[in-house]
């Protein structure tokens, strides 16, 4: 069992692989360097091996999967997760790791946007939409804690074995670092910010983060697990709406009802009575997704504690005291 693994997804990294392996070398000689080659075309995991790293492969797309994986494959005290392009400068390593090997936190977050980012980050729309993810994180799950978490989708956060082992892997590409945060709030897990400095990728290496096409993956996945942690809050909403709506259309058909005894506006009344029905049905799914959710929180914590004692008992060491 490794105290402390590090571990690097890589696709095609290798111009600055074998350095980073190295640094982390250097400031945690007691670490494990994991490396999990994403179907690299270049000479990543040769590099990465003679620089002394582990090498490993993950043949399914995506930097999600190769998560999944690392997360399920390896036991250790202490998990860093890094970026192979050398955008996260090992110095800070020890800081991130410190927290979790005393056992005071779960997940410790380098946090970049308070340190170098805007002004090393050479991409505008990457600082924007940084900010952006922040907003929605804090807004949504601010009574989480959320108010307090400033970088949502840093890549270099460190994890406790209970945090890594109980955490699902839904998302296969870039939206893992979202999903990592708003978990780790949602269950009340542990969490602690460390500023790290940022420095831009080196000239000749180019982000395989798309700015665009990945920002809204991220934007859907908040949306996405916003209702699946609220799901009466977002039905009862949409019911709210959609009976609004029915009586806007009802008040009128109603007023002439009775002014005159007659409903000429049949349409309307239709319209109005089946949105008025969806609100119902809407109002009833919110409450049973709820409840369905509540036992489902109720079950992880049960899991949360048997897989507490598993590691405790089963894995000595990997569990402060």
């Amino acid at each position: 069992m490794d105290t402390i693994a590090v571990l690097i997804p890589c696709y095609n990294e290798a111009l600055t692989i074998a350095k980073v392996v190295r640094d982390y070398k250097t400031h945690l000689p007691e670490a494990a360097i994991y490396v999990y080659d994403n179907n690299s075309k270049d000479d990543t995991a040769r590099l990465a091996r003679e620089a002394g790293a582990i090498v490993r492969h993950e043949s399914r797309q995506g930097k999600g999967n190769v998560v999944r994986s690392m997360l399920r494959d390896i036991d250790a005290q202490c998990y860093l997760m890094v970026d192979g392009d050398d955008t996260y400068p090992a110095e800070s390593a020890r800081a991130l790791c410190e927290p979790i090997l005393k056992g005071e936190c779960d997940m410790v977050i380098g946090d970049r946007l308070s340190s170098t980012y805007f002004t090393e980050n050479k991409r505008p729309f990457h600082n924007s939409g940084n900010v952006i993810v922040r907003r929605f994180v804090r807004s949504l799950w601010s009574r989480h804690g959320g108010k307090d978490i400033n970088d949502v989708m840093t890549g270099m956060r460190s994890l406790s074995p209970l945090f890594a082992k109980a955490f699902p892997v839904m998302s296969p590409g870039f939206e893992l670092e979202t999903e990592l945060t708003i978990f780790a709030l949602e269950n009340s897990f542990r969490i602690r910010s460390v500023p790290i400095l940022y420095r831009d990728r080196p000239e000749g290496s180019t982000s395989k983060l798309s700015t665009y096409r990945d920002g809204l993956k991220v934007l859907k996945t908040i949306f996405r697990m916003y209702r699946d942690y609220r799901p009466f809050r977002v039905f009862g909403l949409a019911a709210c709406l959609l009976a609004l709506f029915s009586l806007v259309l009802f008040v009128p058909v109603l007023s002439e009802y009775l002014a005159t005894g007659l409903v000429p506006r049949l349409p309307t009344l239709v319209v109005s009575g089946l949105s008025m029905s969806v609100a119902m049905l809407s109002f009833c799914a919110g409450l049973i997704m709820e409840r369905i959710y509540l036992g489902q929180r109720q079950n992880l914590e049960i899991q949360l504690n048997t897989l507490h004692m598993t590691l405790k008992h089963h894995a000595p060491g990997i569990m402060p005291e």
